[in-house]
C-alpha cells in the first residue's frame, strides 16, 4: 500500500516530525512518501487567502500521481482542497483531517470538542464541520491562542494550554472526545488522554489511519472513489488539449 503525504505549506519543517510518527503508526506493508510545497509558497494556511494560493499545487499533486498511489492525505486540518483534489485522484482515496477526525469521533463519543490554535480559524472549520454533518456533535471549539509554528516550539506551554482548555471543554461543554484541530498539534494526545480520561483524535493520525483502511477496503473490494454525477473527473481531453497539468 502507498500512501502520499501532502504538507501544503512552502516549508518542510514539519515534514521529518510527520515521516517519524507515520513510520511507526503504519502497517508493515504500507509506504509512505511526504512532499511538501516549494519555499515560495506561504510557510502556514492561518489565512483563507493563503489557502487559494496551494489550492492549484495541491490538485497538481494529486493529478501528477494518479496510479502511484492508493491514498493520499492533505495536512491541513482546513481540509484544503479536499474536494478540488478528489476529482483528479483517479482510483487514490484522498483525505485531510477534520473530516477523517470528526468521522472517528462520532464512533467513539456522542459529542466532541475541538481544540484550535487561533479564534481566526473557527469560522471556516465550523463550516466544514457543518457541511460534513456532524454539526449536531460539536460542543464547542476552544482556542489555544497559538498559531501553527507555536505548537512545537514551545512544548511545555502547548501542552498546558491544550490540558487547561480540554478539561474546560469536557467540565463545562460536555464534550465525550477532544479532536485537536491542527496537524501541527501533534505529539500531546497521549499525554491528554492520561489526564483527562477521554479519546483525544491527533490530526496527523486520524487521516492516515483512515487513509489505510479506506485503501485497503478499495484494493479488498474495489471501493473506489465514484466519478458519477458530482464526483465527475475533469475531461481527459480537456486536460491535454489545455496542458492545464
Amino acid at each position: 500500500m502507498r500512501i502520499l503525504w501532502i504538507n501544503p505549506i512552502g516549508t518542510d519543517v514539519f515534514d521529518e516530525d510527520t515521516k517519524g510518527i507515520l513510520e511507526q503508526a503504519k502497517q508493515a506493508d504500507t509506504q509512505v512518501s511526504i512532499v511538501s510545497l516549494p519555499a515560495n509558497r506561504p510557510r502556514h494556511l492561518e489565512y483563507h487567502s493563503y489557502e487559494a494560493l496551494v489550492i492549484a499545487d495541491i490538485v497538481r499533486l494529486t493529478h501528477n500521481s494518479v496510479g502511484r498511489y492508493d491514498a493520499i492525505v492533505i495536512g491541513c486540518f482546513y481540509d484544503v482542497g479536499l474536494r478540488e483534489a478528489r476529482e483528479v485522484s483517479g482510483n487514490a482515496i484522498v483525505v485531510a483531517p477534520c473530516q477523517s477526525a470528526t468521522a472517528i469521533a462520532c464512533n467513539l463519543g456522542n459529542t466532541f470538542s475541538v481544540l484550535v490554535g487561533r479564534r481566526k480559524w473557527i469560522p471556516k472549520m465550523r463550516e466544514n464541520i457543518h457541511k460534513y454533518g456532524h454539526s449536531t456533535r460539536l460542543v464547542s471549539m476552544r482556542s489555544l491562542e497559538l498559531g501553527v509554528h507555536d505548537f512545537q516550539t514551545n512544548e511545555m506551554l502547548t501542552k498546558t494550554r491544550l490540558i487547561s482548555e480540554g478539561r474546560k471543554a469536557i467540565d463545562e461543554d460536555g464534550a465525550e472526545v477532544l479532536i485537536l484541530g491542527c496537524t501541527a498539534e501533534y505529539g500531546f494526545y497521549q499525554q491528554m488522554q492520561d489526564q483527562l480520561g477521554v479519546p483525544v483524535i491527533d490530526a496527523v493520525l486520524a487521516p492516515f489511519k483512515l487513509a489505510e483502511f479506506l485503501a485497503e477496503l478499495g484494493n479488498k473490494f474495489n471501493w473506489r472513489p465514484s466519478r458519477k454525477w458530482g464526483s465527475e473527473a475533469p475531461p481527459r481531453q480537456e486536460i491535454e488539449a489545455w496542458e492545464i497539468f
